[in-house]
């Protein structure tokens, strides 16, 4: 029993006149303290339930976050290596002998991007 409940009994004390009011009356605050106990548990209960739901939350959100900084790091990562790839692919240009073939003017077939190197394999002279 809780102290609030204490405090209403001794501030309402039962009816010892064994009148049929006074039975009832007592049935009632019974009644009465019964609901107030269950609205206590289910008041915890209901708080518990939205502490654990705050918690899983926070959790989510510092993982997510986690998340966002590896994705970051790989976005800079990637771009660093795009940026990379570029310049060599720049370089490669200008010495490419194919880039500057007069027969590269001619609509042909561009070569298969499997090819480990741009120029004619053995066979291929480029010219059909």
């Amino acid at each position: 029993m809780s102290e609030l409940d204490s405090a209403e009994l001794a501030h309402n004390p039962p009816d010892d006149s064994g009148s049929d009011q006074g039975s009832r009356d007592l049935g009632g605050d019974n009644k009465k303290l019964r609901r107030r106990e269950k609205n206590r548990i289910a008041a915890q209960r209901s708080r518990k339930k939205q502490t654990q739901k705050a918690d899983k939350l926070h959790e989510e959100y510092e993982g997510l976050g986690q998340e966002n900084t590896a994705l970051k790091r790989e976005i800079r990562k990637l771009s660093e290596e795009v940026k990379h790839l570029s310049e060599a692919l720049k370089d490669h240009e200008r010495i490419c002998p194919l880039i500057h073939c007069a027969m590269n003017f001619v609509t042909m077939p561009r070569p298969h991007p499997d090819l480990a190197s741009c120029l004619p394999r053995d066979g291929q002279s480029g010219v059909s």
